[in-house]
């Protein structure tokens, strides 16, 4: 029996783990997963100490948080293809492996030439991780359990970011910004020796053989220009020549790799998978949820810091029941999801996100400033929440396991654009109140009237876009029968 269960598991690629052990096996994942999610925000609360220690310029400064974004949101589909190819548990070890070492490096830094190079191995190490570790929770869960092991998941992208801005704020005023690198060693030495006893190893899902080398490089200087590009709308604006070459880059690769795809024999993105409605719609939801997310994380921070005056630390404690809301919000997706389906619960997170950055349109210009964020805040995190767990669930429910993997990449792909946008996009439109002798809050509701209206625009596309219906309960994935 032992055997069979074994050559099963080598000829459909499913994760075969005893109940418990499967709900083990999810808690580090997505650990390792909050890990790389607490480090965007927590690296954005410490720069001026990193600025202060290590003598950054402005432009420097900019690249501690790019090159993580940039390499990490360009490689995702490649890291995705690449966990196919080596088999989904040794993709996430070494991945996990070399962002360990990435943050050693990182927090060791000496200069801001070592601290960029640190960051941009930590991005190529997320790169392969996060889809690798998607890939197994799609694999080792089905029916009703992967619908909440999805939940789960998505929690971890708003809750995550929420409680970076504690972990960023707390460490960067305790022991120093270096331990905001330093803490990720005793996660990942801790993850890398528990998950081996409860995730078995399976084939490769598919061959590295004949792997489509030029459409993994178009695919990745796409999403590299797209990035590199939003990147500098934020910081530079949306007309400058550092903005619109790579974008105009971006459209120029993303058309040859239309034609590069069209004529590879084996082609990174298939046909199929790119007009499979399920994988298209996740994609979307993923990319509009994480644009609201980061706009409101960005805005909230600097309003709380800049105008209010709160330190790191008791920014980062306003944040704490936002990450509580987000937790609220996808729990009740997953519970939504299977009984009410994918539109109403998608339109439900969009509308409450909606009415929570509204909210925000009205903060004061003084007074209690936690008291002013706080009720549009968490409406907008929790809204958010929703939405992450609808995206993940819609793209990954019917995955082959032959392309769990890259269909990963892809949602990860959303959310790495989403939040270059979402930044970007906030840094233009509340340009007027962001400067450092600004003083006036009309850009900060400007910015949130613009994030409520890209709510509401997204809840009406997703009841075009997103599948009807809802996860059928009974039924195992397709790669599973």
């Amino acid at each position: 029996m032992e055997q069979d269960t074994d050559l099963e598991q080598e000829a459909t690629g499913v994760e075969h783990t005893e109940a418990g052990g499967r709900w083990t096996a999810l808690t580090l994942l997505c650990l390792a997963q909050f890990m790389l999610i607490v480090d965007i925000t927590a690296v954005n609360l410490a720069l001026p100490s990193m600025a202060q220690d290590l003598d950054l310029g402005r432009q420097s400064l900019t690249w501690v948080p790019a090159a993580y974004t940039l390499c990490f949101g360009g490689l995702l589909l490649l890291g995705g293809r690449l966990a196919d190819g080596l088999g989904r548990r040794r993709a996430f070890l070494i991945g996990l492996a070399a962002f360990t070492g990435a943050s050693l490096l990182s927090g060791a830094a000496h200069t801001g030439s070592e601290l960029i190079a640190g960051r941009a191995a930590q991005g190529v190490a997320a790169a392969l991780l996060s889809p690798a570790a998607l890939s197994i929770v799609t694999t080792t869960f089905h029916g009703p359990e992967r619908t909440k092991a999805l939940g789960v998941w998505g929690a971890i992208g708003g809750a995550g970011a929420a409680v970076g801005v504690l972990v960023g704020g707390a460490l960067t005023s305790g022991p120093g910004w270096r331990w905001v690198f330093f803490v990720n060693l005793p996660v990942g030495l801790a993850v890398l020796a528990l998950l081996p006893r409860l995730v078995p190893a399976s084939a490769p899902a598919r061959s590295l053989r004949g792997v489509d080398v030029p459409g993994a490089l178009t695919a990745t200087a796409t999403a590299a220009l797209l990035v590199y590009g939003l990147i500098h709308a934020g910081s530079s604006g949306w007309g400058t020549a550092a903005t619109m070459l790579p974008l105009a880059g971006a459209v120029l690769a993303a058309g040859a790799l239309v034609l590069v795809e069209r004529s590879a024999p084996q082609p990174l993105l298939r046909p199929g998978l790119v007009r499979n409605r399920a994988v298209v719609a996740g994609t979307a939801v993923m990319f509009a949820a994480t644009i609201l997310l980061l706009t409101g994380f960005f805005l909230v921070s600097w309003y709380l810091q800049h105008r209010a005056g709160y330190s790191a630390l008791k920014t980062g404690v306003v944040y704490l029941p936002v990450a509580v809301a987000t937790g609220l919000g996808a729990h009740l997706a997953s519970r939504s999801l299977g009984h009410l389906g994918f539109r109403p619960t998608a339109v439900s997170g969009f509308v409450v996100a909606a009415v929570g950055a509204l909210l925000l349109t009205r903060l004061p210009a003084s007074g209690n400033a936690a008291l002013a964020v706080l009720p549009g805040f968490l409406l907008l995190s929790a809204g958010v929440g929703m939405a992450l767990v609808t995206a993940t669930t819609v793209a990954l429910h019917e995955a082959d396991h032959t392309e769990a993997g890259l269909i990963s990449g892809l949602v990860n792909t959303g959310h790495e654009l989403g939040s270059a946008l979402g930044v970007a996009l906030a840094s233009v439109l509340a340009a007027g109140s962001l400067g450092v002798t600004a003083t006036g809050v009309g850009g900060f509701r400007t910015a949130f009237a613009v994030a409520a209206g890209i709510a509401a625009v997204a809840g009406v596309t997703a009841l075009g876009l997103l599948p009807a219906g809802r996860p059928d309960p009974t039924a195992r994935p397709a790669f599973a029968h």
